[in-house]
């Protein structure tokens, strides 16, 4: 199934801006990266906790992706496995629209366990699941003939793609979520960020439950 244009550009937008969107939200670690360059006094420790946040998101990100990057059933059962996806996607925005309290585990891994932590956060909020939908989309695998031959080269494919679509996607979510931990540090303080603290756990929810649809009804429409 060969996608137009348009289509991607709509696909890949969507990994960039659900990138920016996990980026601003507080509950992927940028006020954790704030918190370690005022504990330390030095720029460089925000840094290295900003970057040890997106390693963190992007390991999350590949333990979602890359299992249904091997499934080679794709290549027939795509529509059925992308509507599973979809609903899995929006149950777990249910879930978290009627369960608000964050997971208790995370307050027990160390500060200084970014990596871990940010890994942990993102399963625990389902921001994996997220790109599934899109990242279905994007393989936009060709249910034709071919075999195992071309089944293998398919899984080839999409085990890149997914690769991409993590970069891409933690690449975008470091970009907004070190700008907003910069200006606060640098310019706002503390302060700044008691009073203007911000809950995006409704607002998390509800785009789970919007993506997981999105992502059933284009398996439906064959997009």
């Amino acid at each position: 199934m060969e996608l137009d244009a348009s289509t991607m550009t709509v696909l890949w937008g969507a990994v960039i801006l659900s990138g920016l969107y996990h980026g601003v939200n507080p509950g992927m670690g940028w006020p954790l990266a704030v918190s370690a360059g005022l504990m330390e006094g030095r720029h460089s420790a925000m840094a290295k906790a900003i970057g040890a946040l997106a390693i963190g998101h992007l390991l999350a990100m590949l333990a979602i992706l890359l299992p249904f990057s091997m499934m080679t059933a794709l290549v027939t059962w795509q529509t059925e496995i992308r509507a599973g996806a979809g609903a899995l996607v929006f149950a777990m925005g249910v879930y978290l629209l009627i369960n608000r309290r964050h997971p208790r585990f995370l307050s027990r891994v160390h500060p200084t366990k970014l990596v871990l932590w940010s890994f942990l956060a993102a399963m625990a909020h389902g921001a994996g699941l997220m790109l599934v939908p899109i990242y279905l989309g994007i393989c936009g695998i060709d249910a034709g003939d071919g075999g195992h031959d071309a089944a293998r080269q398919l899984m080839g494919q999409n085990i890149a793609s997914a690769f991409i679509v993590a970069l891409v996607h933690t690449i975008a979510m470091t970009v907004a979520g070190g700008a907003i931990a910069v200006a606060i540090y640098f310019y706002f303080g503390l302060k700044f960020l008691s009073r203007t603290w911000f809950n995006l756990d409704v607002v998390w929810a509800l785009s789970l439950i919007l993506v997981g649809l999105f992502g059933i009804y284009t398996a439906v429409q064959g997009h």
